[in-house]
């Protein structure tokens, strides 16, 4: 497992974050289902709005932006990847293949669909690591956020829902 190193200071930072979906969210929950997403099971979303637009039209035929307060807890076991690196494609990795950590919260750069073939071809041995960096900088820059306990739910207050159009 790895070493969190990444504690939040004292200093709570209220963020907007977005969640994509069909529905309206006011009270998110952890779904377990077969597969595993980047960060593991969770309850996800991101600071990017475009983003969680994408998210919402990938499943559902009527979009839905839930966006909510997102309020820092320094008492959390917090991880945050500030880029893509070889801790965080690994620890991508780990999670995709069922693996499981212990943080509450999971910050930073998504592996989409591309990324995550070339996640899939590295674990197989079809690529190298440095074909995979090679391969995922050319990609642009995402953002994702994973709750993964219930005292990590607490950490986000629903604000509103906006209904999307395609």
């Amino acid at each position: 497992m790895m070493e969190n190193n990444d504690k939040k200071s004292k200093n709570q930072n209220k963020i907007e974050v977005y969640h994509g979906s069909g529905e309206k969210v006011e009270q998110p929950q952890i779904f377990f289902t077969k597969y595993t997403k980047d960060f593991s099971w969770g309850f996800y979303c991101t600071k990017n709005k475009e983003q969680a637009r994408r998210w919402a039209f990938r499943k559902h035929k009527e979009g839905i932006i839930n966006v909510y307060s997102y309020n820092e807890n320094c008492n959390l076991n917090v991880k945050k990847f500030e880029n893509m690196s070889n801790e965080w494609l690994d620890f991508i990795a780990m999670c995709r293949s069922g693996g499981h950590h212990e943080y509450d919260i999971v910050e930073g750069p998504m592996a989409d669909d591309t990324i995550w073939n070339f996640v899939n071809d590295f674990l197989n041995g079809d690529i190298s690591r440095e074909v995979f960096w090679e391969y995922a900088k050319f990609k642009s820059p995402t953002h994702q956020i994973s709750f993964h306990t219930k005292e990590a739910l607490n950490c986000l207050h629903f604000e509103r829902s906006e209904n999307i159009d395609d």
